[in-house]
């Protein structure tokens, strides 16, 4: 389709909402920014648009993980809400609304849809057969599920598909079940199910295929996946559960996947009823509004043939354009935490400036569904050799020989090299628009060489100063103009070089306006990086409230370190051999070296968690953790008092 790139468009966008019951990690940020950066273009060029998100905030895994924490799940999705928020901000993720799923809003609209649905016969029910367990009195979904496989014999496998032979099948296939929740083996049980007739839906669905702004790639998936044995979704759970009842059904509730995208709407709702704004008006079926998702390349089932169907069945609009996107991985691994590549988002915004991570994956993004890497050592060079080499060296050049002038711009510029840089607009609007971010990235950095060049060229340094301030002018101007084309990117850091070219209307509408007053003392918005480390060990500060069964899960024991060694490549580890009486000996790398020398700790008495799932990490196997303390000063083990022996149960 023809993709509109102007003017006084209305448009809203969304992301997908991140789960409510752990931190952000970087693949979110990933997601965010490249959304961020799209709606912070089509504001710059003079288009009305906002964007909106929510915390996902029902399902089993929420209710799971506040009854392991000993809290109700509505503490602990505002606990998530909270660090959620805070974290977008530390990346100046620039919400109209940031809410959660676990709403008044979302709850009615949940409602409505599912009333138009009933009312247009696309409800039905049906018997299914699940496992059950009996232990905690609840229906397993497949990811609660695991054993072996029945196609290769693989041991501990996932409940629908196998991680060793690749194959796919019905969890009631699955030999020697588990419940990953208490660990039991569970039962097969009937219930009844409400369903949602998709396959009535696909004459809609092929035309909406058709038309949404879309990769290809992903529409020919859509179609094929329409043309397979299309099959009523299942769209109910069972008690216990965390979320919305169904109205007039005895403990059912909708499954988080009906929620969780009219959350969307929701988050919309709750802005507009701040601003006094008709829903009609943002999302209906006669709105003006375009509407924009952003998203996973695993969630484009859901955007592209459920989520179309559920809007349809209530006479809304239908989203405009979905825009999916790979994956990210780390240094080349997928991101994990056994391999410590599985880095939180908070954690990371410590380590570097935030700002620069925006403009990393700028450099890296396009519109295919490609997966990214983020590479610590690219992304140093580039930031280094690209923002600080390139952008801010015109800035920081040119202002020293305007100093001079106490910060008087000359009115004498040069049109051809300013020019040069206007003609470049329209090709990086079309670009924005399209989310050809690396190649908006690769065409201003070749300006920015322009202009570097230009200053070489007229050597500054070597003219009156009349002359020089006439080029340093010049080299400002165009740094204005680059700033206004990195602006979607890095809003920050274009915001402080606004700030010291002294100017406060920055659009594609008023780029070309030139600099007339005086410029303010300039000072350097950003510092070369230096090599990024990522901290080997996880924080041991556990702020979890437990009881006394939780704390009893842990197994914990007297062990003697027989054998200590260095770990080569690791700065902070040592390599434990741990006897543990009748239990045997444990490897165990611990993070302890800056306190501790090898042959200090031959046969030091410490207490190990020994029941803590093995860890495997690119130096080993690791079989448990060493208790020890910590503050500024060192790390400190624990140590058991005399007469205690290896294998002995620490109470």
């Amino acid at each position: 389709m023809d993709i509109p790139t102007k003017n006084n468009r209305k448009i809203l966008v969304t992301q997908a909402l991140p789960y409510a019951n752990a931190p952000l990690h970087l693949g979110h940020i990933l997601e965010a920014v490249q959304t961020d950066i799209w709606t912070r273009f089509q504001n710059l060029n003079g288009n009305d648009c906002h964007f909106f998100c929510a915390d996902d905030t029902h399902g089993t895994p929420v209710m799971l993980k506040a009854n392991e924490m000993g809290i109700t799940p509505e503490k602990l999705i505002e606990d998530v809400y909270q660090d959620h928020k805070s974290t977008y901000e530390l990346y100046d993720i620039n919400f109209a609304n940031f809410y959660s799923t676990h709403s008044d809003e979302n709850k009615k609209y949940s409602e409505f849809i599912y009333k138009c649905a009933k009312e247009n016969k696309l409800i039905s029910k049906s018997v299914v057969e699940q496992y059950f367990d009996e232990t905690e009195k609840m229906f397993l979904s497949d990811r609660f599920i695991k054993g072996t496989c029945p196609k290769c014999g693989a041991e501990n496998q996932h409940g629908d598909n196998c991680g060793v032979c690749g194959a796919s099948y019905n969890v009631l296939e699955i030999e020697n079940p588990v419940s990953t929740i208490s660990n039991t083996k569970p039962v097969k049980k009937e219930s009844e199910h409400i369903f949602f007739d998709l396959p009535a839906k696909r004459d809609m669905l092929k035309e909406f295929i058709e038309k949404v702004d879309i990769q290809e790639s992903i529409k020919n998936k859509l179609k094929e996946w329409l043309g397979d044995d299309l099959k009523k979704w299942d769209i109910s759970r069972d008690a216990p559960y965390f979320g919305f009842e169904i109205p007039g059904e005895d403990n059912k509730f909708f499954y988080v996947w009906v929620d969780a995208p009219i959350g969307y709407i929701a988050s919309i709702s709750n802005w507009a009823n701040s601003n006094q704004i008709e829903m009609e008006d943002l999302w209906s079926e006669n709105s003006s509004y375009e509407i924009y998702h952003f998203i996973g390349k695993d969630i484009a089932y859901f955007h592209g043939l459920f989520w179309p169907a559920l809007l349809s069945s209530a006479k809304l609009k239908l989203p405009s354009g979905i825009n999916v996107h790979g994956f990210l991985t780390i240094n080349g691994e997928k991101m994990s935490k056994s391999l410590g590549t599985g880095i939180l988002a908070k954690d990371f915004a410590k380590i570097t400036n935030p700002e620069t991570l925006r403009y990393y994956f700028a450099a890296k993004l396009n519109n295919k569904v490609e997966d990214i890497d983020l590479n610590f050592d690219d992304y140093v060079q580039r930031i280094n050799s690209d923002l600080v080499g390139k952008y801010l060296n015109i800035a920081s050049r040119s202002a020293s020989f305007l100093k001079k002038n106490k910060n008087n711009l000359s009115d004498d510029i040069n049109a051809e090299i300013i020019n040069s840089l206007l003609n470049k607009k329209d090709e990086i609007i079309n670009l924005y628009e399209k989310r050809e971010y690396s190649k908006v990235i690769r065409l201003i950095m070749d300006l920015a060489d322009y202009v570097n060049k230009y200053i070489n060229e007229e050597t500054p340094w070597k003219k009156d100063e009349d002359e020089a301030v006439k080029i340093s002018t010049t080299a400002l101007n165009a740094f204005k103009i680059l700033s206004i084309y990195l602006h979607p990117v890095i809003p920050n850091l274009t915001n402080e070089a606004f700030n010291f070219l002294n100017i406060i209307d920055f659009t594609f509408d008023s780029i070309e306006k030139p600099l007339t007053k005086k410029i303010n003392n300039y000072k350097p918005l950003l510092n070369r990086l230096e090599k990024i480390i990522i901290p080997e060990e996880e924080d041991m500060d556990n702020v979890n409230l437990i009881d006394i069964n939780h704390f009893s899960s842990v197994d914990l024991r007297v062990a003697k370190i027989t054998k200590a060694d260095d770990v080569e490549g690791a700065d902070k580890l040592l390599q434990l051999t741990l006897d543990v009486g009748d239990l045997g000996t444990r490897n165990v790398f611990a993070g302890i070296k800056s306190a501790y020398k090898p042959d200090e700790l031959t046969d030091r008495l410490v207490v190990l968690v020994n029941n803590l799932e093995p860890r495997k990490m690119k130096f080993g196997i690791s079989e448990g953790m060493v208790l020890a303390s910590s503050n500024d000063d060192g790390i400190y083990l624990v140590s058991p008092d005399e007469g205690a022996e290896p294998g002995m149960k620490v109470r």
